[in-house]
């Protein structure tokens, strides 16, 4: 069993952390970003699985995808994967995830705002494709959008360029391509936080809090679902 188990792992790299900072939302809140742990998983899981059924906007599709790939993540059945995390207070609004296809590239799969209206699920991708830039040392990352909000915040938002001959992981619309000349360019106006973080904000950070799942809903969905 041992021996079969350590031919179905794949090998894993060992990629540089991602400095948590924070970020002074719309509503005047303070949004800690940081690295999930793969010993987080299990309380991940718990907040996206609600989600599965919220079919606005296509929560739905995203969050059982999101939910597959934390699962293998933590299963050890996906290479360099990562996830962060935004908690306020301790409490988690988003996550996005993605991982490393190689020196060069990175892949981007979900983004998932748990609290919306103050764009949560935008500074999380923004802080996402930071990681993939400026922390791995990458060149490009291939995205795709799976709704409508999602193909206006990162397609058109960023002027990513298309990669037709490009097959995502993810399948569904071609490719396209946040370079690192694209990056930099919207570096000043959509990539914000502030490092360090201070000492009071690290520790409410440190451990994931969910809120109730008739709240989730709520704010994801709008009203409660039948």
């Amino acid at each position: 069993m041992k021996q079969l188990e350590e031919i179905l792992r794949p090998p894993e790299r060992s990629l540089p952390p991602y400095p948590p900072k924070f970020i002074v939302l719309a509503s005047g809140e303070r949004m800690v970003v940081r690295q999930a742990t793969r010993d987080e998983v299990p309380v991940l899981l718990e907040a996206v699985r609600p989600l599965v059924g919220v079919a606005r906007d296509f929560y739905d599709i995203v969050a059982a995808r999101t939910y597959a790939e934390l699962l293998g993540w933590m299963r050890y059945r996906v290479r360099d994967e990562y996830c962060l995390v935004g908690l306020i207070d301790g409490t988690l609004v988003g996550l996005v995830n993605g991982r490393s296809l190689s020196k060069r590239i990175g892949v981007s799969y979900h983004t998932i705002a748990m609290r919306r209206g103050v764009r949560v699920g935008a500074h999380l991708f923004a802080s996402k494709m930071e990681y993939h830039i400026e922390h791995l040392g990458q060149d490009e990352v291939y995205i795709v959008a799976e709704s409508p909000i999602g193909f206006r915040r990162w397609m058109i938002e960023y002027g990513l360029e298309e990669r037709p001959q490009v097959h995502h992981e993810l399948g569904g619309v071609m490719s396209y391509s946040l370079t690192r000349d694209l990056y930099f360019a919207a570096k000043g106006r959509l990539i914000v936080g502030e490092r360090p973080l201070p000492k009071d904000l690290a520790e409410k950070a440190a451990q994931i809090k969910l809120v109730e799942e008739a709240t989730l809903i709520t704010q994801v969905a709008g009203k409660p679902q039948q």
